[in-house]
């Protein structure tokens, strides 16, 4: 049996109990306070959101924190943060068009340090830095660059130990370990470096607030002599060839007696010519030049404890025991719904075994008895032994009642069922009488022995509801019934089918009756032959075109001019 406990509290027990709680409440505006830099005075309005913001005394705390004698209350304070939670992911989501975006950003709920751990790591400030800072806008992605020979770990840890995560007792939650430094140091270290070599960590702050470590890379920037195309420089060479010709020549010439002959030699000197021709030469010079090179590092999770990421057996073994859990939360799903179902049929069936009038006319008082004992019986039983039952248990016990209890409801509901049901079928028969005799008019082509089939129907369905109506007021309300209102529907939506079949039936084409060709030939004779007999006795009857000026020279002869 079940005992209802009922007690009363003021309303100043009640604030006195909750003495701990209306401080606890400040925490949240005091902190925001604190992070956003700003004070008391600078806060435009306050919005009561929540439920739990009705209460008296929560409103007369924050009234009195915040030095206010009236709190705004525009918004309803149980939708407003589902429909804001709503609008902000309809930000986010791609598969939702806004006409404008909403101003809202969303900032990480903690902050997260990294740490630098290492061989001949020297620590110094920048080994344990603040890398995303309390509210930071997310998404984000972000990098940090350590100077550093050697293999190091990287590890994550929330900023403030004391502000963690409900149930996490380590503010270290990820550790990574960073391999291929040393081995790229000592492959470049040889080379003229131009800064030390340095590793860039790329981390990134998701939507969810998950940050983690994404990538590293070793960069090493070295200066080389390097050969470079100087500029285009042209030199200008002059050659001289110098040909030097000369012309002897000896003249003997004889003369008389009285001449001496002579000889001489004239030397022609040829001019030189100066060719000059254009070479160009490439000439190159060494300049110092800075190189980057970006090696990949590999980023192995070495996180232990319950941060750690799972192998495949555990992974595998934890969904297995996840496949179990589910089973098991199906089977508590499926036997809390069968014993609610159980326990609201008991509580609906005894309700109307005590109210309802057509639950008296439907069934014998014995009937009545044994199922009020039968659901006694079983309430009992689901409040003692049935608290712990399974739910087959509570599926059996519902079916043995359904068997008492639901004839007995079919029988309540016919009732009023059965009624309109009749009351339909004579609306439609008479209707059917119009439509028939419509049909004379309007559809004269329909086939007579079609239309008779719907007739005998119609007359068929009128005389199994005659005898179905007298069969039914000669049985008891607590048997079972003669017929029902399902069979009547199902009658008549047989009959509209016929009807509709019937009427669908299209109007037929006239036909067209083609002459023979004979009697068409000799109509056509017969036209051209008056045709031609009435153009003759036209032509008899209008004068010639030849005999008109001759009429007209009898009657004015012509005139001539003598000069």
């Amino acid at each position: 049996m079940t005992s209802i406990y009922r007690s009363t509290i003021t309303r100043e027990k009640f604030e006195e109990l909750c003495a701990d709680l209306w401080e606890q409440a400040l925490t949240p505006i005091k902190d925001v306070l604190t992070h956003s830099g700003m004070k008391i005075g600078d806060i435009y309005a306050v919005e009561l959101i929540g439920g739990a913001t009705r209460v008296p005394k929560l409103q007369a705390k924050l009234q009195e924190f915040l030095g206010r004698s009236e709190l705004d209350k525009h918004l309803d304070a149980d939708e407003a943060i589902v429909l804001g939670a709503s609008l902000h992911a309809a930000n986010l989501s791609d598969g939702i068009k806004l006409n404008r975006k909403l101003g809202m950003i969303d900032g990480s709920t903690y902050g997260f340090v990294f740490e630098i751990d290492g061989p001949d790591y020297v620590k110094d400030e920048s080994t344990d830095q603040v890398l995303v800072p309390r509210m930071k806008k997310m998404p984000i992605k972000l990098f940090r660059s350590i100077r550093h020979t050697k293999d190091f770990d990287v590890s994550l840890s929330y900023d403030k130990a004391s502000e963690l995560p409900p149930g996490v007792s380590s503010h270290k939650f990820a550790e990574y370990a960073i391999s291929g430094l040393a081995e790229t140091s000592e492959k470049y270290g040889s080379r003229n470096l131009s800064a030390p070599i340095k590793a860039n960590l790329h981390f990134s702050l998701s939507r969810s607030g998950i940050i983690s470590l994404d990538r590293a890379e070793a960069v090493i920037e070295i200066t080389e002599w390097v050969e470079v195309p100087k500029k285009n420089v042209t030199l200008e060479t002059n050659t001289t060839d110098e040909t030097l010709s000369a012309e002897s020549g000896t003249t003997d010439s004889t003369t008389d007696s009285k001449e001496n002959s002579s000889s001489g030699s004239d030397a022609d000197n040829t001019s030189t010519t100066n060719d000059e021709t254009n070479v160009q030469d490439t000439i190159t010079e060494k300049v110092l030049k800075k190189r980057t090179f970006r090696v990949p590092l590999k980023v192995t999770e070495k996180t232990a404890g319950p941060a750690s990421t799972l192998s495949k057996e555990l992974y595998s073994e934890a969904k297995s025991r996840l496949d179990v859990l589910n089973k098991k939360d199906a089977e508590r799903r499926r036997t809390a719904e069968l014993k609610n179902n159980l326990e609201s049929y008991i509580y609906s069936m005894k309700e109307k075994l005590e109210e309802s009038t057509d639950m008296l006319a439907v069934s014998t008082e014995q009937e009545r008895e044994s199922f009020t004992e039968k659901l006694s019986e079983v309430q009992d039983w689901l409040y003692m032994d049935g608290e712990e039952a399974q739910a087959n248990e509570f599926q059996e016990r519902l079916d043995q009642l359904k068997a008492m209890g639901d004839p007995i409801l079919f029988r309540m509901s016919e009732l009023k069922a059965r009624p309109a049901a009749c009351g339909s079928a004579r609306l439609y028969l008479t209707e059917l009488q119009k439509i028939v005799k419509n049909w004379e008019t309007s559809k004269p082509w329909l086939p007579k022995k079609r239309v008779d089939e719907v007739v005998s129907e119609a007359d068929k369905l009128k005389a199994w509801l005659e005898e179905k109506e007298t069969l039914q007021k000669s049985t008891p309300a607590h048997s079972s019934p003669a017929f029902t209102s399902e069979e009547v529907y199902q009658k008549v939506l047989a009959l509209q089918n016929k009807v509709s079949s019937v009427n669908r039936i299209p109007k037929p084409k006239p036909k067209v009756e083609k002459k023979p060709a004979v009697k068409e030939e000799a109509n056509k004779e017969k036209t051209d032959s008056s045709e031609s007999a009435s153009s003759e006795s036209e032509s008899t009857e209008k004068p010639s075109e030849s005999d008109a000026p001759e009429k007209n020279n009898d009657s004015e002869p012509e005139s001539h001019d003598e000069l």
